[in-house]
């Protein structure tokens, strides 16, 4: 078994929306969940940060 196979794979990025025929409103809340979705992101990272720190930490005693 190949090593990339047990990698998990990152999603295909996404192409970029179209903001011109989207409303005040609609953008409003596209940058709404856009934020919900780099705070999700950055608590992801916290956390592996977490992890990583208590492994470090015991394998330094």
């Amino acid at each position: 078994m190949d090593q990339d196979e047990l990698d998990p794979r990152a999603p295909a990025p996404t192409a970029p929306r179209p903001l011109d025929p989207l409303s005040v409103e609609e953008l409003t809340a596209y940058i709404a969940r856009l934020e919900a979705e780099i705070l999700r992101a950055r608590q992801a990272i916290a956390a592996k940060e977490k992890v990583r720190a208590g492994a470090e930490a015991l394998f330094r005693k």
